[in-house]
């Protein structure tokens, strides 16, 4: 599991279902927490998305040169 660095707060507001929040206060999650954790994730899924979105004709020539001439220093791979 990472840490992360401990950061300045910033209140806001959220709406969320009714149900699903009262479920989670009777058994004591943290909201705010979780909410932070969630978005952290969201954003490093989505950071990878589009990084992989912006390369992607990179990654593809890459992937045909490789197919056409192998992997780069082959010959001195240990496994």
């Amino acid at each position: 599991m990472q840490t992360h660095a401990v950061s300045s707060k910033k209140a806001t507001n959220l709406s969320l279902s009714a149900d699903v929040l009262a479920e989670a206060k009777s058994l004591g999650i943290n909201i705010s927490k979780a909410c932070d954790e969630c978005l952290r994730e969201l954003v490093r899924r989505e950071r990878a998305r589009r990084w992989k979105e912006e390369y992607a004709e990179f990654i593809e020539a890459y992937n045909r040169i490789v197919e056409a001439e192998g992997v780069p220093l082959a010959e001195w791979r240990s496994f």
